[in-house]
């Protein structure tokens, strides 16, 4: 792994303030609700974004081909401001860093409504994904603080607020649509709704102290192994997610047959139950343990695909979406967290490493899909996907980070 260490490396875990750690119980949720907040302002952003692609496509005369291939900018631009994001949240701190990547994560989402040409949203989805990686490891690392202090696992909580910000994006969405909004205007009153919500919320981030110390550069470095695995699983289960996210639409039309309205039944059904299991999840974990919850979710990811494909049927395959749903809803949020908390290395360059590797799995998915079914069919395309599940149960089992 190429180590652009030019900011620096941190040696050290980060360190809290006496006042963080001593502080009150009702203080300590005035941090959390302040960090949910961030999580939500996030996934607010990127569901009104979302909301308005078909709009933003016609306004562009834009094929399906020429919208696959833009859309493409986003991940490029959160894969090009990877290998920094950690470096950058060590060096300046989190706090400061999610302020000021949120900031412009908003301010590039309006600029997306105003673009007239195709190489122009190109530019502004490839900006919205630079400030959207830097805005996800700051707010990532956040809640590793904050779960530090509550010192029991609270991670999928916050996850779920960015779930649960895709819900309210697109309702939202659905509102400004009936009243004849254009997406600019859209964006902006959503823009101020987040700032809105910063407002309020920003004084009461963790200011964490990081210690650092400048070694000798290194072209080469050999990354922490366990990462590297933490990392393997996240992408199995991000691959099943992006999976999810752009293809059960076209999976309950074009196999399950599903009539009129019913096509985005799976879609609904596998997002409601990935926000209701992130909210569950945190009480789950302290209950059974990490590596036990992981285990069955791998496996109802697997169980839930693969009874789609061999049930290809509404009800059946509705349920079977239910599971995959409530599968990956506490995987990434759990490996977030066992990351923050790597003795090794810093959260944020923790985190950095682990999201790297997750993020291929979310970019990489859908388009194997795609490839898989042009070859022989979409049902075999979701087998495959599913055996990701049984993989992850295995890997789980065999990583000692995770207990």
């Amino acid at each position: 792994m190429i180590d652009l260490n030019f900011l620096g490396r941190s040696k050290t875990k980060a360190k809290l303030k006496k006042t963080y750690t001593q502080a009150k119980v009702s203080y300590l949720n005035r941090i959390r609700w302040a960090v949910s907040m961030f999580y939500f302002g996030m996934g607010l952003c990127f569901a009104t974004w979302a909301s308005r692609i078909p709009d933003i496509k016609t306004a562009l005369h834009l094929s399906e081909g020429d919208l696959g291939s833009i859309l493409f900018a986003l991940p490029l631009g959160q894969l090009v401001i990877m290998p920094f994001s950690g470096k950058l949240v060590t060096r300046f701190g989190s706090h400061r860093i999610l302020i000021f990547a949120l900031s412009l994560y908003v301010f590039s989402m309006t600029n997306l409504g105003l673009a007239i040409a195709a190489w122009q949203l190109s530019l502004g989805l490839f900006v919205f994904g630079i400030f959207g990686n830097l805005s996800n490891i700051a707010v990532n690392t956040q809640g590793v603080y904050t779960e530090v202090l509550f010192k029991k696992t609270i991670m999928s909580s916050f996850h779920g607020m960015w779930s649960f910000a895709g819900f309210m994006g697109a309702i939202l969405g659905l509102g400004m649509l009936a009243f004849e909004l254009s997406p600019y205007i859209h964006f902006l009153i959503v823009a101020g709704i987040v700032f809105l919500m910063m407002a309020f919320n920003y004084k009461f981030l963790i200011k964490a102290k990081e210690t650092i110390r400048t070694e000798k550069k290194k072209l080469f470095t050999k990354p922490d192994s366990a990462l590297i695995w933490l990392g393997i699983i996240g992408f199995c289960c991000m691959a099943s997610e992006g999976v999810m996210f752009d293809w059960s639409g076209v999976y309950f039309k074009e196999v399950i047959k599903a009539p009129g309205p019913l096509v985005i039944l799976g879609y609904t059904s596998f997002m409601i139950m990935m926000a209701g299991g992130r909210f569950l999840g945190d009480g789950l974990i302290r209950k059974f343990g990490r590596k036990t919850v992981m285990q069955i979710s791998g496996i109802m990811i697997s169980a839930g695909l693969f009874t789609a494909v061999f049930f290809p049927f509404v009800i059946p395959a509705t349920i079977a979406f239910m599971f995959v749903g409530l599968g990956v809803s506490t995987i990434v949020p759990t490996v977030y967290s066992v990351a923050g908390k790597n003795p090794n290395v810093s959260p944020s360059e923790a985190l950095t490493t682990v999201s790297s590797v997750s993020f291929l799995g979310f970019l990489m998915g859908p388009p194997i899909i795609g490839y898989i079914a042009e070859l022989s069919s979409l049902r075999f395309s979701f087998a495959f996907i599913g055996v990701f599940g049984i993989l992850i149960a295995i890997m789980v089992s065999r990583i000692k980070a995770i207990e």
